[in-house]
């Protein structure tokens, strides 16, 4: 449009034939520069208007298009109108701010130069996927409105990942699963970045969406390794597949957070990585471990183990068996334990834990005391049994604790229960390396007496300090403490298959008959055939005296199953 047939358009009611009223003349040289000024503001109001060009030399100006990578449409192939409403944003909660324009016209105007793109981490930031892909996303989204570039790799390809860090991305690190995701494209369109920086991750592979960005690829280095700074975190996330915390570390890492990846139990974990939950002042539990994980983090983070290491009995490095020395503290003879003081006692434990660690276990020296001694007579209380003081048994717990060892609590209850007995010794029970034994041999019934009867229990009343055992580890935050049930008789036990076994203890029925190699050999088949045997831990007892022949080392651990508790009396 030219100046001259604006100004005719701004002219009032021209018509060819008709003459406009006599108004005062101007000179030629007013009239010119009224022209011009005129000429001036209309091509300034112009210039401001887009989509329309101005005529006219240095006056003249083109306004410039929606920015767009180079090569692309306004609109990519492939973008639905879903698509362009996704784009439409709203301003930012945290700042108040409008973010970011997403999508392809933002391209240049979010990462033109002196923008800053700059990731800002909230405090309450928080993951719901632990997919890598969708973990990727969740943490674009939450820390960045734009970047200069993203990099892009396989979740599955541990070497691109490490190339890329080792790189340096100036933007969020977006990993690829098994499909390029709908959702990743979508992020990287919103980031509008400069360029998409790929390890591992071939062009043609980009969906049509993002076939206008620049595409910089990196040669991936085998070498490359993914090695944190610092091997602790103030704060760690805990996944249960080891597949998913490598990508998830990566991840994890650029924004100071930690990533360990222990497949069940808590307390089962290596203990180096027991030592990194322990360290991180903040834990976030990513995957469905169950109900008993927040008690089971208290352990590790308490840090009170079972004396060799660990927070598990059996089964977990490292791996033991315990040996016994039985008896009281104040009766030769009831057992090896009383034929000396603890300072001796521990001393003589070596010599019977030997050969009892050839199979690679570890062997952790045990003293297995009477707390409470089955009575020919009723006694005051009328339950046949004598309780032995608290101040007897503490100095064999003591010296074990300084020694490294464990001790468990014997208990003959006579015709009391066992739930009973066991609470007049909680104090030692709240310890890490104190567990109990249930002597069913010795729970009389109410007409029963000693020697005349063989005692039995029920799993019921097992299982009343079962609970009350476990509730102990629980409040304590204790590791797994050790519960051991006697039997050398079908009988002994009712409805033993009904025994709870809760992840808090460690549960050993100890096949503690005598007499010939044959007879004991029998029991324990038949013991350890039964349909529940497989819900055990299994322990073999040797009497010095009582057994025609002692068992050899190698002898005890060709047993099926493997006893992983072996006392001597």
């Amino acid at each position: 449009m030219s100046i001259h047939s604006d100004l005719m358009r701004l002219g009032s009611s021209y018509r060819r034939g008709y003459r406009l009223p006599m108004r005062p003349r101007f000179s030629r040289r007013s009239v010119a520069l009224l022209v011009v000024l005129a000429a001036v503001l209309l091509a300034a109001v112009l210039a401001d208007s887009p989509g329309i060009e101005v005529a006219g030399g240095a006056g003249t100006t083109d306004a410039p298009e929606a920015p767009v990578p180079s090569g692309r449409e306004p609109t990519p192939a492939g973008v639905t109108d879903d698509d362009a409403s996704a784009r439409e944003v709203l301003p930012d909660a945290r700042t108040g701010d409008p973010p970011a324009r997403s999508g392809p016209e933002a391209t240049t105007a979010s990462t033109e130069p002196g923008h800053r793109c700059a990731p800002r981490i909230p405090d309450d930031l928080r993951i719901s996927d632990t997919s890598p892909a969708a973990a990727g996303i969740e943490l674009s989204q939450a820390m960045y409105d734009c970047a200069h570039e993203v990099g892009l790799a396989f979740a599955t390809d541990p070497h691109a990942v490490s190339t890329l860090l080792a790189r340096g991305i100036q933007g969020p690190l977006l990993l690829v699963g098994s499909l390029f995701d709908v959702r990743l494209a979508n992020e990287i369109r919103r980031l509008a970045p400069e360029r998409i920086v790929a390890a591992g991750f071939d062009e043609r592979l980009l969906p049509p969406t993002l076939a206008g960005f620049a595409f910089e690829p990196v040669a991936v280095d085998p070498p490359a390794t993914f090695v944190p700074e610092t091997a602790s975190y103030d704060r760690l996330w805990i996944v249960d597949d080891a597949e998913v915390a490598a990508p998830l570390a990566a991840l994890g890492h650029r924004i100071g957070v930690g990533v360990v990846a222990v497949a069940g139990d808590l307390r089962a974990a290596p203990a180096e990585v027991r030592e990194t939950i322990s360290a991180a002042s903040e834990v976030e539990i990513l995957s469905d471990f169950g109900e008993d994980v927040a008690w089971q983090l208290d352990v590790i983070r308490r840090g009170d183990e079972i004396p060799g290491g660990g927070l598990v009995m059996f089964g977990s490095e490292p791996d033991r068996r315990l040996v016994a020395m039985y008896g009281h503290p104040a009766s030769a003879g009831l057992g090896v334990l009383g034929e000396q003081g603890p300072a001796e006692g521990v001393e003589r434990l070596g010599s019977i834990v030997a050969g009892y660690g050839a199979d690679g276990l570890r062997v952790l020296g045990t003293f297995e005391i009477i707390a409470t001694v089955a009575s020919a007579d009723p006694g005051p209380n009328g339950d046949y049994s004598s309780e032995t003081a608290r101040d007897v048994i503490r100095p064999w717990v003591e010296i074990a604790a300084a020694n490294g060892l464990y001790v468990v609590l014997d208990l003959q209850p006579g015709r009391t229960d066992f739930l009973t007995q066991a609470k007049i010794y909680e104090e030692f029970l709240r310890l890490p390396h104190v567990g109990l034994a249930l002597d069913p041999e010795w729970r009389l019934k109410p007409d029963q007496v000693h020697m005349v009867q063989v005692g039995t229990v029920d799993a019921a009343e097992i299982n009343q300090v079962t609970e009350w055992l476990a509730g102990i580890v629980r409040e304590e935050a204790l590791p797994q403490k050790l519960l051991i049930v006697h039997q050398f008789h079908v009988s002994m036990i009712t409805n033993r298959h009904r025994i709870e076994t809760p992840p808090e203890l460690a549960v050993v029925i100890h096949m503690d008959g005598h007499g010939s190699q044959g007879t004991k050999q029998g029991t324990w088949d038949i013991l350890t055939g039964a349909p529940d045997a497989d819900g055990f831990y299994w322990g073999w007892k040797i009497f010095y005296d009582e057994d025609l022949t002692v068992g050899t080392p190698d002898q005890i651990l060709n047993l099926t199953p493997t006893p992983v508790f072996v006392s001597f009396q």
